[in-house]
């Protein structure tokens, strides 16, 4: 018998065990005797008028923790722009620096090679002004 045949026999005899067993039984939903009152079913699902009306009103209400949460979120935001305005001046500060630092020390260096290129001018070549 090859393994195919084998797994179709136990596949198959499990599926009748399990037809048969009583435990298959009892699971089963079983019929009422009597069929069940529409409006009980509408009763449990549906509520009155008032109560529903009330329910809304009491789920409308926010409660102070709501609006406590939120000004401390509008504290934080403004704390967090403040804190990004103040990061963005430094960066804006440190940039305007760093050009001015730059821009100087750019000035430093071509008036020194001006001063070296007069100084080692002899007079026999005409001057290259590369610069100007």
């Amino acid at each position: 018998m090859s393994w195919t045949q084998a797994l179709a026999l136990s596949l198959f005899s499990t599926l009748l065990i399990l037809t048969f067993s009583s435990v298959v039984k009892s699971a089963a939903v079983q019929d009422d005797p009597k069929p069940a009152d529409p409006r009980g079913a509408a009763r449990q699902v549906f509520m009155p008028e008032s109560d529903a009306s009330n329910f809304f009103k009491r789920r409308s209400r926010r409660s102070v923790k709501y609006y406590e949460f939120q000004a401390e979120q509008r504290v934080k935001l403004a704390a967090t722009e403040r804190w990004r305005e103040y990061n963005e001046e430094q960066k804006n500060e440190h940039e305007n620096y760093a050009e001015e630092d730059r821009d100087e020390i750019n000035e430093r260096t071509r008036e020194t090679n001006e001063q070296l290129r007069e100084y080692h001018y002899d007079g026999l070549y005409p001057r290259f002004y590369w610069f100007h």
